[in-house]
């Protein structure tokens, strides 16, 4: 006999069971009950909310078991593993398992907050992948500690950093040479070149916007929401490269020479840049920055550029800035996405204009999940908010008459509404 799931997939299964299903009330084996919500939250138009919501207060025995089994679905391990769906107590369970791919837990370190920080560093399997440890040490939220922590666990044993080398008086080794370029291309996130596109884009937009972005003159970065202030001013420092003297003569100085002029050899130097005057200049691996410090340092022009020719991350960071001009530049990127535009249009920590703006494009409208994002929002203004509930369906009127963060003018008007479209339906 085949299992539920099974006729849920091939839609065997009439609608009152489908919404049985839904609520979690079908007298299945507990682990198939976690995969038919899982299913139908991810599949489902008509009845995918309600079993999120199902699944967001689902017995957390019946999770734990379902995150702790390697023979889990993959479907299930992935949901309960993102960050939208993904709850503390479930988390050590979900790195400890095999079947997570490193993949998943990569998307999850990106985008981690402190606790899930924490959580991660402490599991085992965690720290002996160095693949999602070298993308976790990208999160914003990452203190210095465990970044010295991860540059630790990702260091072979016995190879020091070039600088702790160099301090010693001793050669570098090649390990701990500056990166060269495919290890820059990791670190970094490997970007696309500028298309003639792009550059027409950040033209107009800066023509357009010349006067906004004089008034704001040098106005540095400083998210909405306070990541700068929740960080600390000590996350963002500006390293400057180290400059050493080199001999005229091109005969290398003796060590006792050398000891006594008060210089660091060079072959104490770790991979060095020659430039002009006689000067070389150091790098130290531990001097990359990562997206936000770079931000950080970028004037408003800078910025403005990069939310137009930038990467996804990057993007997810200046539509939080304080700055309108630049929050605004985002949407008008050639390559913004609508995924990306429907998390934005979700965010309590963008600035009013962004939310304001969103509706005035006609492809964000198209979509429905951006409208239904900007109504629930509790940030969206009400006047905003009101003018697109028509467009909600019933379900999610229901919901939104029972979303205590929204004004209680959207509520009431979201009850009336969706009663008027039961009892319309009911006609019929």
């Amino acid at each position: 006999m085949a299992r539920t799931i099974d006729q849920i997939r091939a839609s065997k299964l009439p609608s009152h069971m489908m919404q049985f299903a839904a609520r979690g009330a079908l007298q299945v084996p507990p682990a198939e009950n976690v995969e038919i919500l899982v299913y139908l939250a991810l599949h489902n138009k008509v009845f995918g909310e309600l079993a999120r919501i199902t699944l967001a207060g689902w017995d957390e025995k019946a999770c734990l078991a379902a995150a702790s089994d390697p023979q889990t679905p993959l479907e299930v391990l992935n949901y309960f593993i993102s960050p939208d769906n993904l709850r503390p107590k479930l988390l050590p369970a979900l790195l400890e398992n095999a079947s997570v791919s490193e993949g998943e837990l990569a998307k999850l370190a990106v985008s981690a907050l402190r606790e899930t920080i924490e959580v991660m560093l402490k599991s085992a399997r965690m720290r002996s992948l160095s693949g999602v440890l070298a993308v976790l040490k990208t999160n914003p939220y990452l203190k210095k500690e465990e970044a010295d922590e991860i540059d630790g666990l990702l260091s072979p044993p016995g190879v020091a950093l070039a600088s702790e080398t160099a301090d010693a008086g001793q050669s570098a080794p090649a390990a701990a040479e500056a990166p060269g370029p495919q290890e820059e291309e990791r670190a970094e996130g490997l970007q696309e070149a500028p298309t003639a596109e792009h550059d027409e884009t950040v033209t107009a937009y800066l023509a357009e916007h010349a006067n906004e972005i004089a008034a704001e003159g040098e106005k540095p970065f400083q998210s909405i929401g306070g990541v700068v202030e929740l960080l600390g001013a000590n996350y963002f420092p500006v390293t400057q490269a180290a400059e050493v003297p080199v001999p005229a003569s091109p005969a290398a100085p003796s060590a006792g020479a050398t000891a006594q002029a008060g210089t660091t050899p060079a072959s104490a130097l770790p991979a060095a840049k020659h430039g002009p005057a006689g000067i070389t200049k150091t790098m130290d691996v531990r001097e990359r920055k990562n997206t936000l410090q770079k931000i950080n340092v970028l004037d408003v022009k800078g910025r403005i550029q990069l939310a137009l020719k930038g990467n996804k991350e990057e993007r997810s960071i200046l539509i939080r800035d304080g700055t309108k001009v630049v929050a605004l530049a985002v949407l008008e990127a050639p390559k913004l996405s609508d995924g990306e535009v429907e998390t934005f249009a979700s965010q309590k920590n963008v600035l009013e204009a962004v939310l304001r703006q969103i509706p005035l494009k006609r492809r964000f409208m198209k979509n429905y999940i951006v409208v239904r994002n900007l109504v629930a929002n509790p940030r969206t203004p009400i006047d905003l908010g009101l003018g697109l509930m028509k467009n909600l369906l019933t379900q999610d009127l229901k919901n939104l008459s029972n979303n205590k963060e929204v004004s209680e003018t959207i509520r009431k008007l979201a009850l009336k509404m969706y009663k008027q479209k039961m009892e319309s339906a009911n006609k019929k």
